[in-house]
């Protein structure tokens, strides 16, 4: 109501930049391009006034809103303005198009503008944060050849960009350029140059770098403390992190969560369980306790054979909010397979694949851990090994419904039951008997039964794991004439022998209410050897 009883008493607005950031801010894109259009046609806007508006299109992301500005203004005074070219290459690095700042940059001469320091900064920053720690090298090279000087910002900027690349001999270079150019470096400077340091287990240099940050008079920080307790940790120098960790007890933040478990870490790895427990107990009553502590203290308790321990802490981590990446599911599925609680690791399992989180080679590893303590024959794990190894499209999932099935979660297994059988390639003789065990392990012994005529039309010889399953399966149906025939052909030599089948062959007898068969086939292991399969189910890394 102000602004148009201005308009109508013809006093003009000087200051058109803050109205159309009050609409930007409000939301109103259409009457901040509206009032934009009016004072154009009024009496036009200064340079400082366009690049205000800009602004306030870049801080609120609206990259493509402050592009058809800045090319509106362009194409009607048919040049560019330095300071309207820096606000759109800073719009552009909000919006991470680093490709279009460039081209912006390479493009300002051509059009009258020149680059000035704030264009370097401002494009130096924003590829440091990006992708490429060669480009922002690159620009603050050309930065300096132009005669201007890098602020500290700029400085910081590349430097941590390096750090965080670990790439310590460029970090290091860039901090003599600084120096030359008589920048004083900040506590932030030092404190990734002696993070990379500590990263790459390099002690005495982040050391030098901290001395030379204590005699510039700065104060040392929570980061750079944590730093070197990294440092030390990579070495095993337990007394020094201890050392410095007791430092940063008397800070007002104290230590942060990342030093908290580097100490963990490095007491874990020393075999110093009351160390690690202590700082792990103080973190869980601080409620600062993370994923990464409850993760290294597990690791800690399975190392030293104290697997209730470590199952106490996988089981908390399991209800809390922190069960969060692989890193921790794996954790915790490796806690539950190793001390044989095989349910709860499929449990894990099954949580992790609902979050759509991708099981990886960790993940694998402490399911066969699980599948080798479950009651499955091993040739059934070995041949999952061997699956495993030649990389099936439907090797994962025939893993998981393995191990679903083993722990009776059995809607579960079918369901990846389902992704065998869609896989593209061709099933081989492996995939099918994980299938016909799914569903004997099921109950649904007609589906069973299905898949081996199934295995059977697609050419494929029945195996050990097969006739393993047969005999399950056969034994459930009441079928004692099929039963007692692969038991013969076995005696003859005409199926492998196998400790597996044989007892396959015992549990048959007995549910068929035929125990004295099942005697026989007991008295049998006495007078005839029948060998394991190799295991096969190492996980490559």
């Amino acid at each position: 109501l102000m602004l148009e009883e201005m308009e109508q008493s013809g006093i003009s607005i000087d200051e058109q930049s803050v109205i159309i950031q009050m609409y930007i801010d409000l939301g109103q894109l259409d009457r901040a391009q509206e009032f934009l259009e009016g004072c154009q046609r009024v009496r036009g806007l200064s340079s400082v006034n366009h690049a205000a508006v800009l602004d306030a299109y870049a801080e609120k992301g609206l990259w493509k809103e402050a592009e058809a500005v800045f090319l509106d203004r362009r194409e009607s005074e048919k040049k560019m303005e330095t300071m309207e070219c820096n606000v759109m290459i800073k719009a552009y690095g909000i919006a991470n198009m680093h490709d279009q700042a460039l081209s912006m940059f390479e493009s300002m001469r051509s059009h009258g503008a020149w680059p000035d320091e704030c264009t370097y900064n401002s494009l130096i920053q924003m590829l440091s944060d990006g992708e490429s720690a060669d480009a922002a090298g690159d620009f603050l090279t050309r930065m300096q050849e132009s005669v201007f000087r890098p602020s500290r910002e700029t400085f910081c900027a590349v430097i941590a960009r390096y750090a965080r690349d670990s790439r310590a001999a460029e970090a290091v270079d860039v901090y003599r350029q600084m120096i030359r150019a008589g920048v004083d470096p900040n506590e932030i400077i030092y404190g990734s140059l002696i993070n990379a340091f500590a990263e790459a287990g390099n002690v005495e240099e982040a050391l030098h770098y901290f001395h030379v940050m204590e005699e510039s008079g700065l104060n040392t920080n929570q980061v750079v403390y944590t730093s070197l307790i990294k440092a030390y940790s990579k070495i095993g120098s337990w007394r020094e992190a201890q050392e410095l960790y007791e430092k940063m007890l008397d800070l007002d933040d104290g230590p942060d969560i990342i030093a908290s478990n580097s100490m963990i870490r490095l007491y874990s790895e020393l075999g110093m369980v009351h160390e690690a427990k202590s700082i792990f107990d103080k973190l869980r009553a601080e409620g600062s306790v993370d994923g990464v502590s409850f993760t290294t203290m597990m690791h800690l308790y399975k190392n030293m054979g104290m697997v209730d321990d470590a199952v106490e802490v996988a089981q908390e981590l399991r209800q809390s909010d922190l069960l969060a990446d692989s890193a921790s599911y794996n954790a915790v599925m490796s806690t539950f397979s190793t001390s044989g609680q095989l349910k709860d690791c499929a449990e894990v399992l099954h949580q992790m694949l609902v979050i759509k989180i991708s099981p990886n080679n960790t993940t694998f590893k402490a399911i066969f851990t699980a599948l080798k303590k479950s009651c499955l024959p091993i040739e059934a794990t070995s041949q999952l090994g061997m699956l495993n190894k030649d990389r099936k499209p439907y090797s994962k999932q025939a893993i998981i419904t393995l191990l679903f099935s083993a722990v009776g979660m059995h809607s579960h297994a079918q369901k990846y039951c389902e992704g065998i059988m869609i896989a593209e390639a061709k099933l081989d003789v492996r995939a099918y008997n994980v299938l016909i065990y799914a569903f004997v392990a099921s109950g649904e012994v007609d589906k069973a039964l299905n898949f081996f005529m199934k295995m059977q039309d697609e050419g494929l010889e029945a195996d050990t794991m097969t006739y393993i399953n047969l005999v399950t399966c056969y034994g459930r149906a009441g079928l004692i004439e099929v039963v007692k025939r692969i038991h013969r052909q076995m005696k003859s030599g005409e199926i492998g022998q196998s400790a597996s089948l044989l007892n396959a062959l015992v549990d048959a007898y007995r549910n068929l209410g035929k125990r004295d068969l099942a005697d026989l086939v007991n008295q049998e292991r006495w007078f005839d050897s029948y060998a394991q399969p190799e295991d096969e189910t190492n996980v490559e890394n």
